[in-house]
């Protein structure tokens, strides 16, 4: 599962990959903007020659298979001047890709030239770190079915009259670096159709909250399965709440889970799926509105489910053989966010089910060897320094190429299993 070509190797001995999530209006994922870090810290090897970045960032992109990295959604994927000129940039399938024009690109006639032929082939276009107008802005908006607007490096106020001024029936205003959702209120007031940014990963906590019932109902049966109740018990109280029922036989009936007859009875669903595969199911239908089918477009969902598999797959590499700590990993960074979720602070979030101490003291305080891999996974989405990265991976023992392979499985099956929930 995590075997890899000596080339995918060789280019991922010096790439961190990062996903940073594209929300619409409705903060459903539409798109992930793909970045590659130079991870030459590891080991000495700094990749400097603009043209050799360039080439290696693409043909890295083209090898990962993009269905395979943001599933249904689009890529934006960054190129410079070399990268739009360079034939190599025809790996890229331009249904899935978005090319994002870097900001150190100059409008020269050869290059307006170049985005109209591959505009001809079907390649669409972002113009990156947009904070002004300027000569190249001016020529490059209207090739551009995007606009980036990177609103942590505008003035103060400056905002609103930029926003006028590029907005467009025929693009889209894309603003990037949202951090908070005051940001974020400000640009859908401004008319923004997308939105870059962990803003929708913040916790937003509100005084007195109390947890939904439907979410306690989970909570409930997340807290019999640490106990380890009996088979009756769990039963009962599935049959409690008829949403986790009726979801639970959908479940058992596809495909991801495999049954060969149709199970129509709660006490067999539960016999057939098992009590691992329960909580696990368990944890991510916390981030499931009412059994919305449509829900693994959440980028809670997404970010907290392959946050989980991939802590999972980092144990089981370091660690063969050892299964429950491996299940102990996915707990960790399924319910990293669940603060988010729940609107609430995590200590109480701890209080309403019970989890072992190495758990708590990732959650609460990243300590642990379990909360070094979820702040390596928190570093890596949000495409953090690479020499940083490197270093807390030399810590974990782990190579870039291990981890890069590692992330390409959770991709995978977070991707498979989250539309079946």
């Amino acid at each position: 599962m995590l075997a890899s070509s000596p080339a995918s190797a060789s280019l991922a001995d010096h790439f961190f990959l990062a996903r940073q999530p594209i929300l619409n209006r409705g903060q459903r994922l539409v798109a992930y903007e793909l970045l590659f870090r130079d991870a030459g810290a590891y080991n000495g090897a700094h990749v400097t020659d603009d043209t050799e970045a360039t080439a290696t960032v693409i043909a890295h992109a083209a090898e990962l298979g993009m269905a395979q990295v943001v599933g249904d959604q689009m890529a934006f994927v960054n190129v410079d001047a070399v990268g739009l000129m360079s034939d190599f940039i025809r790996f890229l399938p331009h249904d899935k890709v978005i090319l994002e024009i870097l900001e150190t690109v100059q409008a020269t006639p050869e290059v307006l030239a170049r985005i109209r032929e591959l505009k001809a082939v079907g390649f669409k276009f972002a113009l990156d770190d947009v904070i002004g107008q300027s000569d190249d802005v001016r020529q490059f908006m209207p090739l551009c079915d995007v606009v980036k607007v990177d609103i942590k490096e505008m003035r103060p106020g400056t905002l609103p009259a930029l926003a006028r001024v590029l907005k467009n029936p025929g693009q889209k205003l894309l603003a990037e670096k949202v951090e908070t959702v005051e940001e974020f209120q400000q640009c859908m007031d401004l008319g923004f159709e997308y939105f870059q940014g962990y803003y929708f990963a913040r916790p937003v906590i509100l005084s007195g909250k109390k947890i939904a019932p439907s979410q306690m109902s989970v909570l409930h049966l997340l807290d019999l399965l640490d106990r380890d109740a009996s088979s009756q018990e769990i039963e009962s109280s599935v049959k409690h709440d008829a949403l986790i029922s009726l979801n639970l036989l959908r479940l058992v009936n596809t495909p991801v889970v495999g049954a060969r007859q149709r199970i129509n009875s709660i006490g067999h669903a539960l016999m057939v799926l098992g009590r691992r595969q329960l909580r696990r199911w368990l944890q991510i239908l916390l981030y499931v509105n009412n059994g919305d089918t449509r829900e693994f477009t959440s980028p809670l969902l997404q970010l907290a489910t392959t946050r989980g598999k991939t802590i999972e797959l980092m144990v089981e590499y370091r660690r063969p053989g050892q299964r429950v700590s491996a299940d102990i990993g996915f707990t960790v960074g399924v319910m990293s966010l669940m603060d988010t979720l729940l609107s609430i602070h995590m200590r109480d979030v701890l209080e309403s089910v019970n989890v072992l101490d190495d758990v708590r003291a990732a959650l609460l305080h990243r300590a642990g060897d379990y909360g070094s891999m979820l702040s390596l996974i928190e570093h890596i989405e949000r495409g953090r320094d690479g020499e940083v990265l490197a270093q807390m991976l030399h810590q974990l023992q782990l190579r870039p190429a291990e981890l890069y392979n590692i992330q390409l499985a959770a991709i995978e099956w977070v991707t498979d299993y989250t539309r079946n929930i």
